[in-house]
């Protein structure tokens, strides 16, 4: 249809005329400031984006949760360590400041494949361990077979039975370290040196040497105290309608135990007798 023969449409097309107006979808965001741990001198490292509050949905629950993958070179200022990569987990949110804990390390892919070469026996090794302040680690340790001084062979390979001796050796030196301390010590230990490594390498000196040995991953769970502690906030609030339900509960128990002893509680109706039919003799 030719344009101008109905009057109700408009040249757009749609009815009434007036388009919708095109609403900046940022003006319904919020920045928030993401700050590290005060283990490390850069404290903020990077900024985040989520909705405002609108009516019962929270603008903070959107930040809460949020895992940010950081260069540790970023946190501490060092090139030295820029082949380490920290995770942070958003905790609380006070503010427009996001406040984070660590969540868990890893080694970037470029130094991974510069530690991989020939010739060698690559040993990994892992152990899940608690903190004192409850908090589980899961760590993974690298390690590669290194020839000896007097070495005439090519290759350095390591026997099945030594690399199970230096799995063993590599678990206790990372549990050693891990139990003693908080996560905060743990943490600081694992970005200032490469302590445990070097532990591991004297420990197993003896048995096979090792080169470049290092902690590839660590990956965090949080604290067993803080669940807990979420869980009796809630058991608080229902203890007593759990309380009725106990004692309804057990005092049904009770009437059937009563009943399977035929020893009842509360007088049953009579029952109704049944009425004996009269048995005839049979006529002759």
């Amino acid at each position: 249809m030719a344009v101008g023969k109905n009057k109700r449409l408009s040249k757009g097309g749609k009815k009434g005329g007036a388009k919708k107006k095109a609403v900046d979808f940022m003006t319904r965001k919020e920045w928030y400031d993401v700050v590290a741990p005060a283990k490390f001198d850069n404290r903020i490292c990077c900024k985040t984006l989520a909705s405002k509050t609108v009516g019962n949905k929270l603008g903070v629950d959107n930040v809460k949760g949020r895992v940010f993958e950081v260069s540790h070179q970023d946190l501490s200022g060092d090139e030295q360590h820029a082949h380490r990569k920290i995770r942070l987990r958003v905790d609380e949110v006070q503010g427009r400041m996001a406040l984070t804990n660590f969540h868990g390390m890893d080694l970037t892919t470029d130094k991974l494949r510069s530690l991989v070469k020939k010739w060698c026996t690559l040993i990994e090794a892992r152990s899940d361990t608690k903190t004192t302040d409850g908090y589980t680690l899961r760590m993974f340790a690298i390690g590669f077979t290194d020839r000896r001084e007097n070495h005439v062979k090519k290759n350095c390979y390591a026997q099945t039975s030594k690399v199970r001796r230096i799995k063993r050796k590599m678990i206790e030196c990372m549990r050693s370290v891990v139990s003693k301390n908080t996560l905060e010590e743990c943490v600081k230990i694992f970005t200032t040196d490469e302590s445990i490594g070097k532990d591991i390498q004297r420990a197993t000196k003896g048995i096979y040497p090792l080169r470049d040995v290092y902690l590839r991953k660590v990956l965090s769970s949080p604290s067993l105290l803080i669940s807990r502690s979420k869980s009796c906030a809630c058991q608080n609030s229902m203890s007593t309608n759990c309380l009725k339900f106990m004692a309804s509960f057990q005092l049904l128990w009770k009437i059937l135990e009563c009943q399977l002893k035929n020893e009842l509680v509360f007088p049953m109706l009579p029952k109704k007798k049944k009425k004996k039919k009269k048995k005839y003799s049979a006529l002759i």
